[in-house]
């Protein structure tokens, strides 16, 4: 399957997109079928024109969610008793798929987890983009990520993805680094923001003064959000993008290395089109984030999921960091910290002892009070230009004509600044 065909031009709009959205939704969140949407589905899946990354991601969250009795009703579509016989349900739905898969695949329907070596070969071929046409199942891959999307994926699992997923890195991004000093790599959601400014550079300007080099990690949107993202705040800015590690050596002012997901693994790049024809989050969501392909020392990224900053902090040690900050509540999940609402910072580290200590700073405390505001200020469709334009103010003056920008910059530069302080007292 080309490229050009993992997209969908109105995805959400397809009978199979609009079951996504009511399906999808995760352990404790799903709701059964409306009637005129089943019978929608029940058409859909059997129109050989429907997207195979659809009809996957379509019955792998029905199958984790567990259907109703109504909704068992579309397992005459595949075959009789396909809902309950994982073997004969696969052999169906997916004829292409190599043999070797067949157990995972089984595994993964039964709504059993994998092991870290099952996970890396499932990893292997979601991310193999040049198997033979007759081995190539976009379908499983729909199906797989939409399953371990719902019941939520284990740690186990995201440590063999991660490794599947560095095997595509481009050779520029191997096992050494070139860097004079430690990096902090900064990664928030790809896809961003609808209402607010992001502050990623001022971020990595902060970091920088600190003396680290600050990486930011960037790429496409995969959705749900569209609007403004780091990629397009960095673009408009003008900045230098990393393509080798061997670039680590020569040290960038401002605002540090940029490393756009495109350059890092075309593998990577390419599930971003097809997670937008999938609608929902799936494990790249979280994965792109820990990757560390420059072997920074720290990670700084945040959740809007309470319950993932743990998770984040886990799977970044797995990633090889030493120390990690994990934003909770930023203004839409992004890195740059609420100034209404509760948010607050999860800082973990490993001690050359391997000990790991663990420590939370709220937002809400009393060295913070100065920041905090009633409300929050929204932007309509806020413009990556507009965005670039308060980024290099506040670079070049230390304040910008937006006091809601500057107040929220300076909150950052302290809330981070005190996990910094505390992950440098532990690593020492």
């Amino acid at each position: 399957m080309s490229i050009v065909s993992l997209t969908l031009d109105a995805p959400a709009d397809t009978p199979l997109g609009r079951g996504i959205k009511h399906i999808g939704i995760g352990k404790y969140g799903s709701k059964p079928l409306p009637p005129d949407l089943l019978e929608a589905c029940r058409q859909a899946l059997t129109d050989p024109d429907t997207h195979p990354l659809q009809r996957g991601a379509f019955l792998g969250a029905l199958l984790a969610k567990g259907p109703t009795a109504e909704e068992m009703t579309l397992e005459s579509v595949i075959g009789k008793g396909a809902f309950s016989h994982p073997t004969f349900f696969i052999n169906k739905l997916c004829p292409e798929l190599p043999v070797g898969m067949h157990p995972i695949a089984t595994k993964l329907v039964r709504g059993h987890h994998l092991q870290v070596s099952e996970a890396h070969q499932l990893g292997d071929y979601m991310f193999g983009d040049g198997l033979p046409p007759e081995m190539n199942c976009e379908t499983f891959r729909g199906l797989a990520a939409s399953i371990m999307r719902v019941r939520h994926e284990t740690n186990e699992e995201y440590h063999g993805l991660m490794r599947a997923a560095e095997s595509t890195y481009s050779p520029g991004f191997g096992p050494m680094s070139c860097a004079d000093r430690p990096l902090i790599q900064l990664a928030e959601p790809f896809d961003g923001v609808e209402n607010s400014y992001l502050i990623t550079p001022l971020l990595a300007q902060f970091f920088q003064k600190r003396g680290y080099g600050a990486v930011s990690m960037v790429g496409r949107s995969g959705g749900p959000k569209s609007t403004l993202n780091a990629l397009d705040l960095y673009m408009h800015i003008g900045c230098q993008f990393l393509q080798s590690n061997h670039e680590l050596d020569t040290p960038l002012e401002h605002y540090g290395w940029v490393l756009d997901q495109k350059a890092l693994s075309t593998s990577l790049n390419q599930w971003v089109d097809r997670r937008r024809t999938i609608i929902k989050r799936p494990f790249l969501a979280t994965l792109e984030k820990v990757l560390n392909p420059c072997h920074a020392r720290i990670l700084v990224t945040s959740v809007f999921h309470i319950t993932y900053q743990m998770k984040m902090a886990e799977l970044a040690m797995l990633a090889g960091f030493d120390g990690v900050i994990v934003l909770k509540r930023g203004q839409e999940g992004s890195l740059s910290p609420s100034t209404s609402r509760a948010c607050g910072v999860l800082c973990a580290v490993r001690t050359t002892q391997g000990h790991l200590f663990f420590q939370q700073f709220e937002g809400d405390a009393p060295a913070f009070a100065s920041f905090r505001t009633e409300t929050e200020t929204q932007y309509e469709q806020p413009q990556a230009l507009d965005n670039a334009r308060l980024v290099r103010q506040f670079m070049t003056d230390g304040h910008t004509t937006d006091a809601d920008f500057d107040n929220r910059v300076r909150f950052a530069h302290a809330l981070y600044g005190r996990g910094l302080d505390w992950i440098e007292g532990q690593l020492r």
